[in-house]
């Protein structure tokens, strides 16, 4: 059974994918894969649980007159105008279902060892009993100097040193792309992990006998990606993250990665310039570039492109990219061979990802009856007389 993709949960801030179409990389690569697999629509997915909005939502919210899981469905609502809400709806790292999901990997992993709830002396704020850094003199969340140790039970996560916090099988790619470098960075963290944090927003934790303390959130957006795959049936969720991102979580979530018959891996991309999409004017226009072919170019081939490139993709090779893409899709065949097609979803099931810059191959999937329309209405297709 072939993977499905998800995004790596989104962190909920005050932009627009208009406005920073970087933040949607991960979505548009997971739709694009999922695409090509013919596989079903999944949820974009949404990490909500940060300082940042809670500092939000105490500056905008005044009486409790907006509760903190609408003023983050509106946020998130405005990242997607002017276009429609996503066909698959949107998730959230606090819904029920993950919050469910979540609890029930904690216990079964309280009863095995690998959590355990101890007593801990943390830095804490005496005037909202935020949790702060080692050596911190300031309160992140409401500015206070008064910062104490005190000691509270806290959820605890125990770095398994038998195995690699990150291994082999848990990153989505060939055997040549894989990244050693992240393995070794991932692994280099402390053999305790707090997963438990003071937040206003998140997943309870008092179930657990933690009042006041929610999820770690690195935590939480693997149990959010677990429960959306859950919910479709999913034997394997890939999850594209950047290496960066990956990091940062990859030790948190290393007693998360299954739910009952579900496995969650990581599948790497790379940052797009897409800053820089001006210098593809002069080839735009020696093709003679519909509105529909730039868009498909743009959010469509550079997120999949992203996937080989995980260190980022350089401004200067966008031209280039657009002049093979319209070389592949002029040389399409009428339709698509089953045997190349097959080979090619092969290859996507297992992260490989040379199919991407063999023209022949780019075509075929351009053919496919899942590609995505690059014709609009009243403009050209784009197959006529082009620069070479």
């Amino acid at each position: 059974m072939h993977p499905l993709f998800f995004n790596g949960p989104v962190q909920n801030g005050p932009f627009t994918f208009q406005a920073k179409p970087g933040k949607a990389v991960g979505i548009r690569l997971a739709a694009a894969l999922n695409a090509i697999l013919g596989a079903p629509l999944t949820p974009h997915l949404w990490n909500t649980v940060t300082l940042d909005g809670d500092l939000r939502h105490r500056a905008a919210v005044s009486g409790g007159s907006v509760t903190r899981a609408a003023f983050e469905a509106r946020l998130i609502a405005a990242k997607y105008a002017p276009h429609p809400a996503p066909a698959a709806g949107t998730v959230t790292d606090t819904d029920p279902e993950v919050a469910v999901l979540a609890l029930e990997l904690i216990e079964e992993n309280l009863r095995t060892g690998t959590v355990t709830i101890s007593r801990e002396t943390v830095p804490t704020c005496r005037v909202c009993g935020h949790m702060t850094g080692q050596g911190t003199r300031t309160c992140n969340a409401c500015g206070c100097t008064d910062i104490r140790d005190r000691v509270a039970r806290h959820l605890i996560a125990k770095v398994a040193r038998d195995r690699p916090v990150l291994d082999r099988a848990d990153i989505h790619s060939s055997h040549r792309a894989h990244p050693k470098h992240l393995q070794n960075t991932a692994a280099n963290v402390a053999s305790r992990l707090f997963i438990s944090r003071t937040r206003d927003h998140g997943i309870d934790l008092s179930p657990l006998g933690l009042p006041r303390l929610v999820l770690d959130p690195r935590v939480g957006v693997h149990a959010t990606v677990l429960a959306a795959a859950h919910r479709l049936n999913a034997n394997t969720a890939v999850m594209t993250i950047t290496q960066n991102a990956a990091n940062h979580i990859a030790a948190h979530g290393q007693h998360f990665r299954k739910y009952r018959e579900t496995r969650l891996k990581y599948a790497l991309h790379g940052h797009l310039p897409y800053d820089y999409t001006a210098i593809l004017q002069p080839v735009y226009a020696a093709y003679r570039a519909t509105a529909a072919t730039r868009r498909t170019f743009e959010t469509w081939f550079l997120p999949l492109f992203s996937l080989k490139e995980k260190g980022g993709t350089r401004p200067g090779l966008l031209p280039q990219l657009f002049k093979h893409f319209m070389r592949a899709y002029m040389s399409r065949p009428s339709h698509a061979d089953p045997f190349e097609l097959a080979s090619i979803h092969e290859a996507v099931a297992v992260g490989e990802t040379d199919w991407l810059t063999r023209r022949r191959l780019l075509g075929t999937v351009l053919a496919a009856p899942s590609s995505p329309d690059m014709v609009e209405a009243g403009e050209p297709d784009g197959t006529g007389s082009a620069a070479p």
